[in-house]
């Protein structure tokens, strides 16, 4: 499937760190070598970013192009508009025709996808490093122009429509949580609207709106190409140049404001799901602002309370109480912690038996946040933390042949201009003490600023 987005992707879970005890998890602090990824970084004459990062450990490249525009910036009465141009990417170019560039990466022994998230729309390429010259002219071409017929754009609202079918509407749980719960938690519409489309919407798409959604936002100078792997820097260099730079500049429209009003009063709501044979609940708090030292500490608390079988909520609800089988959740389901760059949500989710009450669950849950309140976060407790935290990091780095490496890279350049930031991750993290994870657990994990989910079950069994 060329569109990962209704995939749930939470952070990378670090479950072989719950039998760490606190003297060992110290220690591992303390032995750890330093994170460190090579970054090679510069911006074309056109406003093109690229980030390079060579690696020698195996004979592949994985090339990345992410352009600056997600599910949240998309036109106002065109919801599911951005996911449908991403289908659109692979329909053809000026030198490469409609499925040609998919076979030209597979019969190269490549693989390839592309992605609509919050933020951004990515695409990437993994081949054998030989081909990497092949793979930056082919996303040249695509960047340079797109081959946008009537014909294209009909095929794919129909494919799109499809999966919204065949993910959301006739699935059980269908975009529960990842799709419904930012509908029901903010406010603002650019992060509360159906991001994977209406579909009276997704048929109201005109030829027009994509050629001039393509102009605007698939412009260089509102993307960032990446280039990890087995490569030398000054060749990949020169023909990135070569590729890349007579490719127009555009004019990016002003950002739109995506502020959120500040949640004074807890919500609730239930929505009926005549697929589902057992209720599900899903809590959801808005996180702290992006890159504050109280963003970092909520990261640590996800590591707490919901990573891993050792997490407070797994061992509360399901080892404990038995309440479910499984608790999931995290920060931003379509990615991870790092990957998005507006307001976020701290979720968690479980599917239950309908003899266990709502809730008896949400006491549970505020047990276990009460004690981290009344008791707060002991420096043991947070090493032990640090450590998954930094298994889950190095999971990132390190997944899919560097294609994680690629993505953090690609979105500190889009969100922040500083690809390096990749490397004071740790750095950052080793900064959050107990105080400030005692303070963050009072400012963010507080009920008022809480969103509840019930799904209820009508299925026929």
């Amino acid at each position: 499937m060329l569109a990962s987005c209704s995939q749930k992707a939470t952070a990378p879970t670090a479950s072989n760190t719950s039998a760490a005890t606190p003297d060992t998890a110290v220690a591992a602090i303390g032995a750890a070598p330093a994170f460190k990824v090579p970054v090679e970084y510069f911006t074309l004459d056109n406003g093109l970013k690229v980030i390079l990062s060579p690696d020698k450990t195996a004979p592949i490249v994985t090339v990345a192009a992410y352009y600056n525009i997600g599910f949240r910036i998309e036109p106002k009465d065109r919801t599911g508009f951005a996911h449908l141009f991403e289908h659109m990417m692979f329909q053809g170019s000026d030198n490469l025709g409609k499925m040609e560039f998919i076979q030209l990466v597979q019969k190269n022994g490549g693989i390839l996808n592309g992605s609509t998230r919050f933020d951004f729309t990515n695409y990437f390429e993994i081949v054998p490093a030989h081909k990497l010259q092949t793979m930056l002219w082919a996303e040249a071409d695509r960047m340079k122009g797109l081959n946008i017929t009537q014909d294209n754009l009909t095929n794919q609202q129909g494919v799109v429509k499809n999966e919204v079918k065949v993910n959301v509407l006739n699935q059980p749980y269908g975009g529960f949580p990842w799709l419904d719960m930012p509908q029901y938690a903010n406010k603002n519409w650019y992060n509360a609207h159906n991001f994977y489309g209406d579909l009276d919407d997704l048929d109201a798409a005109t030829l027009e709106d994509v050629q001039s959604f393509f102009k605007t936002y698939y412009a260089p100078n509102n993307a960032a190409l990446v280039v990890v792997g087995d490569f030398e820097p000054d060749q990949a260099k020169a023909w990135v140049k070569q590729y890349f730079s007579d490719i127009p500049s555009a004019t990016i429209p002003e950002k739109v404001n995506l502020t959120e009003p500040p949640q004074e009063k807890e919500q609730r709501f239930t929505k009926d799901d005549k697929l589902a044979n057992k209720p599900a609940l899903a809590f959801a708090y808005h996180m702290p602002e992006r890159n504050t030292p109280e963003y970092y500490a909520m990261g640590l608390l996800n590591q707490i309370l919901l990573e891993g079988d050792d997490s407070r909520l797994y061992q509360a609800l399901v080892q404990d109480k038995g309440y479910t089988g499984s608790v999931s959740g995290g920060i931003n389901y379509l990615g991870n912690m790092f990957n998005y760059n507006g307001p976020m949500l701290w979720m968690g989710d479980l599917v239950y038996d309908k003899t266990v009450s709502a809730d008896s669950i949400l006491s549970v849950i505020d047990g276990e946040i009460e004690k981290l309140r009344q008791n707060g976060v002991s420096q043991e407790q947070l090493d032990l933390a640090m450590v998954k935290m930094r298994s889950s990091l190095y999971d990132q780095v390190s997944q899919m042949y560097g294609f994680g490496k690629a993505d953090l890279l690609a979105t500190f350049a889009l969100f922040d201009n500083d690809p390096e930031r990749i490397n004071r991750l740790e750095e950052e993290f080793s900064k959050v003490t107990p105080a400030l994870m005692q303070q963050t657990v009072e400012k963010y994990l507080r009920p008022t600023n809480r969103t509840i989910l019930i799904i209820n079950p009508q299925a026929q069994i």
